[in-house]
């Protein structure tokens, strides 16, 4: 029996995905909320998604509500008395100490495909995880942000707390207006435009790398002081003498990329062996001789590469009015731009 190759089991895992995202969206939307058990005090959410556009944005309120097409999965009992263990699509939303978790992804590698427009209390600390890919905007938010994207742009718009922002592949447009001390800002795409915004009378400390693309800004010289890091011959020396221009640390993680990608790539072809197996089988008969299909095996889900560490290429670091909290900005593949927010 032939095993089914990557390319044919992404096929068959695509198809799967593309009709549960159809299903999904023929639903109408529905709002959830959701309350911290301490309003008091600045509460957490953690968003997991596989992929869709995922919107939060921070409001004077004391609940978090969540709306999206696909419906919310309640592990409660049935009037019949029996609970719902299994579902085509859909998220679970919890609370406990305070953290709020929007789980779309923990039925499966393909169980959810769906956008979410989600609106938290103002100083509310988000953390986004985006296994595969989808739009993310954060939105009039105070507390800490951190995003972990594999696939798509991202986007802070009127931010006044520390983030810390990392994709594969997408840009990354950044307008902050507030700077707080103690509360760094890290920027970094492996293939996209960084684009930040800051307010003119900003005080910060900024340092921005690109490889393949140009560093710019708007600042006037009297606003901000820079100087352009070298990286030296003999540094340059070294990283030719391994393994051509890849530095030794960022081998490594492009090796743990690589192991995790294969990984993912055993997994899915076992499962479309399984689907495989099982069309050729046919259809199963129940106890009273009636046709059962069997059942879709569930896909894995796949985690999000590492991104490996930038080193290298042009490195502009520099002191805007005075100089504050950090500001880091890189790319691989990119212009990094810095400029005034009007």
């Amino acid at each position: 029996m032939k095993t089914p190759s990557f390319s044919q089991s992404t096929c068959i895992a695509t198809g799967l995905a593309f009709i549960l995202a159809a299903a999904a969206h023929g639903a109408d939307a529905t709002t959830s909320t959701i309350r911290f058990s301490d309003p008091a005090k600045p509460g957490t959410l953690k968003v997991q998604v596989a992929r869709g556009d995922l919107r939060i944005t921070g409001a004077d309120r004391p609940e978090i509500s969540v709306r999206s097409e696909t419906q919310e999965v309640r592990q409660t009992p049935r009037k019949d008395g029996l609970r719902v263990l299994s579902a085509a699509a859909g998220f679970s939303l919890s609370e406990k100490d305070n953290v709020v978790t929007l789980d779309s992804v923990s039925d499966g590698w393909f169980g959810n495909s769906a956008d979410f427009d989600v609106t938290v209390p103002r100083n509310t600390h988000v953390i986004v995880q985006n296994s595969w890919g989808g739009d993310i905007t954060c939105s009039d938010l105070a507390g800490d942000i951190e995003i972990n994207s594999m696939h798509g742009e991202v986007q802070l718009e009127g931010h006044a707390g520390g983030a810390i922002v990392a994709t594969m592949n997408g840009e990354i447009h950044a307008a902050i207006k507030e700077l707080q001390e103690s509360r760094p800002l890290s920027f970094t795409s492996m293939n996209g435009e960084v684009l930040v915004r800051l307010p003119a009378d900003a005080k910060a400390n900024v340092r921005l790398r690109t490889h393949n693309g140009s560093i710019l800004t708007d600042f006037e010289e009297d606003v901000l002081s820079t100087k352009t890091e070298s990286t030296g011959t003999s540094v340059s020396r070294h990283v030719m003498s391994h393994s051509g221009s890849i530095p030794p640390e960022a081998r490594e993680a492009i090796r743990e990329a690589v192991r995790a990608g294969a990984e993912i790539a055993r997994e899915v072809a076992a499962v479309a062996k399984e689907a495989a197996q099982a069309a050729r089988e046919g259809a199963e008969t129940g106890r009273d001789g009636v046709a059962v299909a069997p059942p879709a095996p569930r896909a894995p889900r796949a985690p999000t590469p590492p991104i490996p560490p930038m080193t290298g290429g042009k490195l502009v670091t520099g002191v805007l009015n005075g100089g504050g909290p950090e500001v880091n900005v890189a790319t691989m593949n990119g212009d990094v731009t810095l400029r005034r927010l009007e």
